[in-house]
C-alpha cells in the first residue's frame, strides 16, 4: 500500500490538492502503525522538497500531532505555534487549523505572555468558535501573571459581562467570585481596610459597643460584602453599585449588641470570625467574617483586613 501510494505521490505534478490526499493517506498509516517518527521524517522531507506547497501547515500540524503522540509536547508546541504566527489558516475538514493549534497551545504553554497572544487571537478571530467567558478569564490570569493589572482587570471585566452569576472555569471553581471581587475592588476607594486584624476587631467591638450604627456601618467593606445563612449558598452581596443593602441601625437601636471575647481565626491564618449576639429574637447570632483583602493591583492594601460579610445563625 505504502509502495503504490509513494508511486502515485511521485507520479503528481504540482497538483497540491491530489498531492495532499496521497500524503494523507500515508499518513494515516504510519499513524495507524505507530510509526510516529517515521512519519515526522516523511513530512519534513515533503516540506523542505516543496516550501510554498499551499497545504503546509496542515503537514506542520500532522507533525506537531506526531510529536504529541510521542510524548514530546515541547516540540509540538513549537510547530503549533509556528503554525498560527506563520502560516495562512487552513480549513480541513471544516476545522480552522490555526483555531486547533491555539487550543493546543493554551493548554500547553505555561509563559503568560505567550498566552496572553493566544487568547486574544481565539477571542478577536474565532468568537464564534469559543467559548468566550473562560477565555476572557484565563486572559485576565495570564496578565495578572505579567502583573499587567489595568489589562488583567479589563479582562476579568469582560469575563463577568460574559459569564453567568456563580460561573466556573476549568481549574476555578470560583472563577465569577474571584474576579467580581478583584473588578469591585479596582472600581472602589477601598477605604474601610485596616493594617491588621486586631485593629479591625477592635473598632468593631468599639462600635457596639458605643451602641453605634453608623460607625460601625463605616468599617464594612463597600465592594462584594455579603450576608448569608451557613447552610445557604447563596448570598445577599452589596456592590459598589448598590444592588443588596446591609444596616445593622434597625437592630442596634432594639437591644444591646454582645460578642465573644475571642476571635476564630481559620488554620490559614486568612479569614476569622467574631460571634456576636441580641440581634433578633428569631435569629440572635450574627458570626462577623473578617479576612485579608486580595488584591494585588494595589500593593498598599493587599494583605490588610477587612470585615468581608455576616453570617447569620450558629455556626455548623
Amino acid at each position: 500500500m505504502l509502495r503504490e501510494l509513494f508511486t502515485l505521490l511521485a507520479g503528481q505534478n504540482g497538483d497540491s490538492r491530489e498531492q495532499l490526499a496521497i500524503v494523507g493517506e500515508i499518513a494515516a498509516i504510519y499513524l495507524a502503525q505507530g510509526e510516529f517518527g517515521t512519519l515526522v521524517n516523511f513530512l519534513n522531507d515533503r516540506l523542505h522538497a516543496a516550501p510554498d506547497d499551499p497545504y503546509n501547515a496542515y503537514y506542520l500540524f500532522m507533525i506537531a500531532f506526531a510529536h504529541q503522540q510521542m510524548g514530546s509536547e515541547p516540540v509540538a508546541a513549537l510547530y503549533f505555534d509556528l503554525i498560527v504566527r506563520n502560516y495562512p489558516d487552513l480549513e480541513i475538514q471544516g476545522r480552522s487549523i490555526h483555531l486547533v493549534s491555539l487550543q493546543h497551545l493554551i493548554t500547553m504553554v505555561e509563559d503568560p505572555r505567550q498566552r496572553v497572544w493566544y487568547y486574544e487571537e481565539l477571542i478577536t478571530r474565532f468568537r464564534e468558535q469559543t467559548d468566550s467567558a473562560p477565555a476572557f478569564f484565563m486572559l485576565g490570569q495570564s496578565y495578572a501573571a505579567l502583573g499587567e493589572w489595568d489589562s488583567a482587570i479589563g479582562a476579568y471585566t469582560r469575563f463577568l459581562a460574559h459569564a453567568q452569576p456563580g460561573a466556573s472555569v476549568s481549574g476555578f471553581n470560583d472563577a465569577y467570585s474571584y474576579a467580581r471581587l478583584l473588578v469591585d475592588l479596582s472600581n472602589s476607594p477601598r477605604d474601610w481596610t485596616f493594617a491588621s486584624l486586631d485593629q479591625l476587631v477592635q473598632a468593631v467591638r468599639s462600635a457596639l459597643d458605643a451602641g453605634a450604627p453608623a460607625q460601625l456601618m463605616r468599617y464594612h467593606a463597600r465592594a462584594n460584602f455579603f450576608t448569608r445563612t451557613w447552610e445557604n449558598e447563596d448570598s445577599a452581596v452589596e456592590t459598589n453599585a448598590g444592588h443588596a443593602t446591609f444596616s445593622v441601625t434597625d437592630f442596634m437601636r432594639r437591644s444591646r449588641i454582645q460578642y465573644a471575647n475571642n476571635i476564630e481565626i481559620s488554620p490559614n491564618g486568612n479569614e476569622a470570625f467574631l460571634r456576636t449576639w441580641g440581634w433578633h429574637p428569631f435569629l440572635p447570632v450574627w458570626y462577623f467574617y473578617f479576612r485579608r483583602v486580595h488584591f494585588p493591583p494595589d500593593p498598599e492594601i493587599h494583605g490588610r483586613w477587612e470585615w468581608a460579610g455576616v453570617f447569620y445563625g450558629e455556626r455548623l
